[in-house]
């Protein structure tokens, strides 16, 4: 129902990822004098304790570099431009760099292509192959089919989450149903059809239900835009129709998801592994047991989950450390708030998930009866199995070989048929 037909077309903006862009090579560079084109001058305010002015002086007497850009896809294939680039500036070209080029049809000819940014691709296929290889090394079959499902999981956010979004979707709704259909995928493509995985299946199901609700909740409570940066701020201007918060909560629902997905099948693999280590343990003992090991799991998600939002966050707070900001000022604010909301709602899913999971998996295997393993287990595949076990009777067994037989009693009626 909630399939889109793609995503809806709109006029290219030039602003942002928004922009046409071509790949290009930086054919030469050399040094000039900043003054000689014009790429700065004198202290506008003659202060230079300012930033702007003590930009302007650096630039005024400092050195910049002259590159020659050749442009290397589209309709201008061939064609070159110069760009100068200042010495304060965080990005400086090289001769033989791949780049980036952004590409305006409406702006004079000398000024529709300026540098938008690096070519990436080459150093990001590399590090994308060794981490392919790695896992496919350690995990071999496995591996491979996690690696499958990790490209389902991106055509499935490509072709149905993101489109379905633009098309006018509730987020939430739409974030709830990808998530369900890629952890689906997920699990039962790395750990195959079984109970264990079920019980994985359904204990990050409920997970994801409750984060789904108190995002809700709380983002409506502490009246959360998710509009917030230029990006946002860029879709909410293309697309109005878009529920901002509600796209907020559809990335905490998907965030939370991959952490969630560690989690269930950690603690139904620890139960399933007791029950194997002592199949007379019921499920209370089960889960007891579980439990245990899944407090050692809660502390270090947890901080796992925390680091790495705040990693995220780093030059924001960054930001708010240079301003010298109260910490009630920081956490108020809607940047930082966004943040703290989404940290702490994907943390109590994921502490709720422990015991959830925990108490499923050992009602679940629980079921398993050890005489009825033993029954399946008997020589020639006896079908039955004494309760209790018997002085064992004489055996012969013979030389080089594995089995014993039971040698029937003197005065018996002979050998029991084997069945």
């Amino acid at each position: 129902m909630l399939w889109p037909g793609g995503a809806p077309a709109h006029e290219r903006t030039g602003v942002g990822f928004d922009r046409q862009t071509q790949q290009a090579t930086v054919t030469k560079v050399v040094s000039v004098s900043c003054k000689s084109v014009n790429a700065g001058g004198q202290t506008p305010t003659g202060d230079t304790s300012t930033a702007e002015g003590s930009s302007a002086e650096q630039q005024a007497k400092g050195s910049c570099k002259k590159a020659t850009i050749r442009v290397d896809t589209g309709d201008d294939k061939g064609r070159t431009f110069t760009e100068i680039v200042q010495p304060d500036q965080s990005r400086q070209l090289d001769e033989g760099e791949k780049v980036v080029v952004a590409y305006e049809p409406s702006a004079p000819r000398d000024l529709q292509y300026s540098v938008a940014d690096v070519n990436r691709r080459f150093p990001m296929g590399l590090l994308a192959g060794i981490f392919a290889l790695v896992v496919v090394i350690v995990g071999r079959l496995r591996g491979v089919m996690a690696l499958v499902a990790l490209a389902i999981s991106f055509l499935l956010l490509n072709f149905f989450v993101l489109p379905a979004i633009l098309q006018g979707s509730n987020p939430l709704v739409v974030a709830v149903v990808g998530a369900s259909a890629i952890m689906l995928i997920a699990l039962y493509m790395c750990h195959g059809l079984s109970a264990r995985t079920s019980v994985a299946v359904l204990g990050t199901l409920i997970s994801l239900l409750l984060i789904g609700v108190l995002g809700s909740q709380f983002i409506g409570w502490a009246a959360l835009t998710g509009n917030t940066d230029d990006n946002t701020g860029l879709i909410h201007g293309l697309y109005p129709s878009i529920d901002m918060s509600g796209l907020l909560l559809a990335g905490v629902i998907i965030g939370s998801l991959g952490v969630l997905d560690d989690v269930t099948v950690t603690q139904t693999s620890a139960v399933w592994e007791l029950h194997e280590a002592n199949p007379t343990m019921g499920w209370r003992g089960l889960y007891r047991a579980g439990i245990r090991i899944g407090r050692d799991h809660i502390a270090s998600v947890v901080n796992t989950l925390v680091l790495a939002y705040a990693g995220a966050a780093l030059p924001l707070l960054l930001l708010f450390s240079i301003a010298q900001s109260s910490v009630g000022t920081v956490a108020n604010s809607e940047l930082v708030a966004e943040e703290i909301v989404r940290t702490l709602v994907g943390s109590i899913g994921l502490v709720a998930s422990v015991p959830v999971t925990t108490a499923l998996a050992a009602l679940v295997v629980s079921a398993d009866r050890p005489g009825a393993e033993a029954a399946g287990a008997g020589v020639g595949g006896s079908a039955t199995a004494p309760p209790a076990p018997a002085p064992a009777p004489a055996t012969s067994v013979s030389a080089g070989t594995a089995d014993a037989r039971p040698t029937p009693a003197r005065g018996g009626k002979g050998r029991r048929r084997r069945h």
